[in-house]
């Protein structure tokens, strides 16, 4: 038998997500589109225990609030170790950040690296 056959690495469950890092700042301008945008988002997948890589992109209209910058870059950094399908990853990040901010408009896109040849992209929007 192969020496990877079968192998799997531990990995959290969904709560070791790090909400409670996210923080506002107050926002009073007129309406505008934010765009975030990194390269930088990795969970685990759960079936296989191998890591998923993507790049996301969160845009939203602010209400009267803004994402801080360090503090999402601290709550998109504690799925790393997440054992959390992709679909549901965008689900719970949209979830998360909607709540945040209540913003008027809201749309996260999270593209997948390519895996076994398949591209995989997720988006939701409001």
């Amino acid at each position: 038998m192969p020496k990877a056959e079968g192998r799997r690495y531990d990995f959290l469950d969904e709560s070791a997500i790090d909400t409670g890092a996210l923080e506002t700042l107050p926002y009073n301008g007129r309406k505008q589109k934010i765009t975030i945008d990194t390269i930088e988002f990795s969970a685990v997948c759960p079936y296989s225990g191998l890591p998923d890589y993507g790049r996301i992109v969160i845009e939203y209209v602010p209400n009267d609030r803004i994402v801080e910058l360090k503090s999402l870059k601290y709550y998109l950094i504690s799925f790393r170790n997440v054992g959390i399908y992709q679909e549901e990853a965008t689900d719970r990040i949209y979830k998360d950040i909607k709540e945040l901010l209540i913003p008027k408009e809201l749309k996260v896109n999270l593209r997948y690296n390519t895996r076994g040849g398949i591209d995989v992209t997720c988006e939701m929007e409001e």
